[in-house]
């Protein structure tokens, strides 16, 4: 016989399943759970774990039981793909808000992976991405002005960077990434409706062109929830 916290977990799926419990909603407490299934709550504490461990419901301190939003694939760890294509191969809708666009000098970190000089300017981008009205990542990003100068002249939150690369015949030609996890501080946590110290993906990105500059160096910092990346490997024994 299916014992009791079983069958109450299926029942909750169910309701995930059919947009009972929708997406990013709280579903009821413990208390309301066993008063409507008529059981204890350590046996409702059981079927609620074995959803959480399936990644369907996620326990939040400040929110309760939540439902997941199903992860996203980003297989751009090792292909070169803009935000926006990556959100469409997964059947998703993206936005972009701009949270910050000026130009200034290089930081000893920026001016390092770009190879400039103190005195050069950058344009210093940084960007909250969404994810079917989510927000999934947020992006800084330093570009050489001297090879850019215009980009200033463009509505960020609804161009790609990429695009605009393309557009100026001097597109990304290869990437280097570097991937991190680290946990969310509140700033990070905040933006993105996460708790602080939550697990993130921490990326650091430098672009080249044909010519071997670095046109792009990125800091991105990924949801860890709502998020999972791919890799294919080959081997060297070919």
């Amino acid at each position: 016989m299916e014992a009791m916290y079983r069958k109450i977990s299926k029942d909750i799926y169910e309701k995930i399943n059919t947009g009972v419990y929708k997406q990013g909603s709280t579903i009821p407490t413990e208390f309301e759970l066993a008063e409507m299934y008529q059981v204890s709550r350590p046996t409702i504490r059981q079927a609620v774990q074995l959803l959480v461990d399936d990644g369907y419901l996620e326990k939040r301190k400040k929110r309760g039981t939540i439902v997941c939003a199903p992860k996203i694939r980003q297989n751009f760890v090792q292909t070169i793909a803009n935000f926006e294509s990556e959100a469409v191969k997964n059947g998703f809708h993206s936005k972009t808000t701009v949270l910050s666009f000026k130009k200034e000098k290089p930081n000893i970190e920026v001016s390092t992976q770009l190879h400039l000089n103190p005195s050069d300017m950058v344009y210093k981008l940084v960007r909250l991405r969404y994810i079917d009205q989510q927000p999934n990542v947020i992006v800084t990003t330093y570009v050489p002005w001297s090879l850019y100068p215009d980009l200033e002249k463009e509505d960020m939150t609804t161009k790609s960077l990429y695009d605009y690369f393309e557009e100026c015949k001097n597109p990304i030609y290869r990437m280097e990434r570097k991937m991190e996890t680290i946990k969310a501080d509140a700033t990070a946590a905040d933006l993105l409706d996460i708790d602080q110290a939550d697990p993130m993906f921490y990326f650091h990105s430098v672009g080249f062109d044909r010519q071997n500059r670095r046109i792009e160096y990125s800091i991105s910092k990924y949801r860890g929830d709502t998020n999972y990346f791919s890799f294919q490997l080959f081997s060297d024994k070919v």
